[in-house]
């Protein structure tokens, strides 16, 4: 066989991979579950491409609901030294996150034969020459297991790579998709499996998100086992993410942190899968799982930890680890096979670092990002995946120093300024942060998804003005984007705390609440309500206020401008039973009220 190897770089436990667009370097996450490789709206405006229609009214589907897309022409599409001419991307959705401005998916992939080698930060594109019958799994080491289980053909109509596994010994259908950071089962494959959200052990995970424009609910559940194939590898006791999701030709996604966790060979031509396992968790979701954590999006800027629990390598296997797993330490030696030894480069022992902070295992990633740090120390990448690493462990002062280290060497890496003005306004210093904010928004293209989070940290700095420019920037290429409502929600709120443009701020507000009809968690209402009491409108403050406090009860700002309007209602009483009860959450919230000049 013939391979082309390709760097990943791990971001949490998504595989990015950089190419070119017209000569200009970007950021993609290679996605195996995306039928067709896909670019945001936003980053077919940055880098001047025409779109137009896609044929037949072409809508896409993915978590979160559909998308309607167009179609743009990339001249020139570099990767891997290799230029490509007349690439062909759909454009629209919801920003991917991870810093990337798209997906690259199977349109690509389904060429080729695709070894994941996400551990080491590799895939390997592969032709099969003269191996049509052979064993392909060609990494085995003795008395490794090896799972082989048949796939699906591909076509332009199912290009995914499906397989079959059973949960709980109920047979459901399973797509490899490396651009889902977790693997997750839908709550009808799970219910069929003898598992319900509100049975007791589940627990709420709160929202997860894909390309489509809505959220969806998630829960962690544990299961008896998941096996793959008849005769194929068997999980024990592993605990899932389920979500309200309807994937086209599946019941489950196996996420990167399955491919983290295996490596991993498709063979199209073959339509045989092939994998064995790396050794430390498979899925093992954290019992304290994070309220918001999403399943497919992210937020740009600061790290935040991943919802994996950490396994040292060369540790006992993990609780959800294959049954008869060799952890790596007990595995018997082998000589290597070509491409197989261990990176000696900076760039190889980078990649290989983030792959094991994807995992949780600092312990080995650290290392593999000093090693690279000392052998480059003129990269300022490798300054800003360690310092991800220490952030992660809480370790902010080395992380600072990091952060600190990437911005001398660039002073326009936008992730580290992001990152580094967040941890100033930890600190309380404001002009620090307005500094490092500053600097990002000179640098930024005026689309940009990171401009979110600039609007985020102006407010904590209580620069309202500056918030409202970054959503003015923002919202115009995002129409389709599940964030949508959460940035308009954010201008309508900055405009009623200003108390100007109360018309505009209504239409904000009233967007966002017909956007958000699927996970409104109280902000939009609470936002229209003081938008409602800045202009006098107090019956429909107070019903606002009211389903933001149904919603979030116990939400101080919603209390006490309720209580300012039932006052203004004649409602005395009730008015002060309001304002008394929000006082007891928040002491200062009459402050907040006489400051904007919103008085009982």
């Amino acid at each position: 066989m013939s391979a082309v190897e390709l760097p990943i770089t791990m971001s949490g436990t998504r595989p990015i991979i950089v190419a070119k667009i017209n000569g200009e370097e970007a950021r993609f996450i290679l996605d195996s579950g995306a039928f067709y490789s896909m670019v945001s709206q936003a980053a077919a405006d940055e880098y001047k491409l025409h779109t137009q229609p896609a044929p037949y009214g072409l809508t896409v589907k993915g978590i979160g609901g559909t998308t309607q897309a167009r179609v743009a022409r990339v001249k020139a599409f570099g990767l891997a030294g290799a230029t490509i001419p007349d690439v062909e991307f759909l454009v629209g959705g919801s920003e991917v996150g991870s810093e990337a401005i798209g997906l690259l998916g199977q349109n690509f992939l389904e060429k080729w034969d695709v070894e994941y080698d996400l551990a080491k930060g590799v895939i390997r594109l592969m032709k099969n020459v003269g191996c049509s019958h052979n064993n392909l799994a060609y990494w085995l080491k003795p008395d490794q297991d090896l799972t082989k289980i048949p796939i699906f053909m591909t076509s332009p109509m199912e290009p995914h790579t499906r397989g079959d596994a059973y949960v709980n010994g109920v047979k459901i259908r399973v797509v490899f998709d490396t651009g889902a950071s977790t693997s997750v089962l839908s709550l009808r494959a799970a219910a069929r499996a003898g598992v319900k959200p509100d049975m007791p052990g589940v627990t709420d995970a709160g929202f997860g998100w894909g390309i489509g424009r809505n959220a969806v609910r998630s829960y962690i559940a544990q299961f008896d086992s998941l096996k793959f194939g008849e005769q194929g590898e068997e999980i024990k006791h592993p605990r899932l993410r389920i979500e309200d999701i309807d994937p086209i030709e599946a019941d489950m996604l196996i996420g990167s942190d399955f491919f983290l966790s295996h490596r991993i060979l498709v063979s199209n031509s073959q339509h045989q899968l092939y994998f064995s396992y790396n050794g430390g968790p498979v899925f093992n979701l954290s019992k304290n799982v994070a309220k918001s954590a999403p399943t497919e999006n992210s937020q740009q800027g600061a790290p935040t930890a991943s919802n994996v629990q950490a396994a040292a390598a060369d540790a006992a296997p993990p609780a959800d680890a294959p049954a008869n797993a060799v952890p790596p330490s007990a595995a018997p030696p082998s000589a290597a096979p070509q491409g197989d030894a261990a990176p000696n480069d900076a760039a190889g022992l980078a990649r290989r670092g983030a792959a094991y902070a994807g995992r949780r295992d600092f312990e080995h990633a650290i290392p593999d990002m000093n090693r690279a740090i000392e052998l480059d120390p003129k990269n300022p990448e490798y300054f800003y995946l360690r310092a991800t690493m220490f952030w992660q462990q809480r370790d902010l002062k080395s992380a600072s120093a990091d952060l600190d280290q990437t911005i001398a060497l660039n002073p326009n890496y936008v992730p580290a300024l992001i990152g580094r003005a967040r941890l100033r306004i930890s600190d309380k210093n404001v002009d620090g942060a307005r500094s490092d904010l500053e600097s990002a928004d000179r640098t930024l293209g005026k689309q940009d998804n990171a401009r979110l989070d600039l609007a985020e940290m102006y407010n904590a700095i209580g620069n309202r003005d500056a918030a409202i420019a970054q959503y003015d920037l923002w919202l115009p290429s995002h129409e389709d984007d599940v964030q949508l409502a959460k940035a308009l929600t954010g201008r309508c709120w900055d405009r009623a705390i200003l108390g100007r443009d109360l018309s505009e701020a209504l239409v904000d507000c009233n967007k966002a609440i017909s956007r958000s009809s699927r996970g409104a968690n109280g902000p939009e209402f609470a936002s229209r309500g003081l938008t409602r009491l800045r202009l006098g409108d107090y019956d429909k403050a107070i019903a606002d206020y009211d389903t933001a406090i149904q919603l979030r009860p116990k939400d101080a700002w919603s209390l006490y401008g309720r209580g300012i309007a039932k006052i203004r209602k004649s409602k005395k009483s009730e008015g002060e039973a309001d304002i008394n009860a929000a006082t007891q959450i928040a002491p200062d919230m009459a402050k907040h009220f006489e400051s904007m000049g919103i008085l009982p």
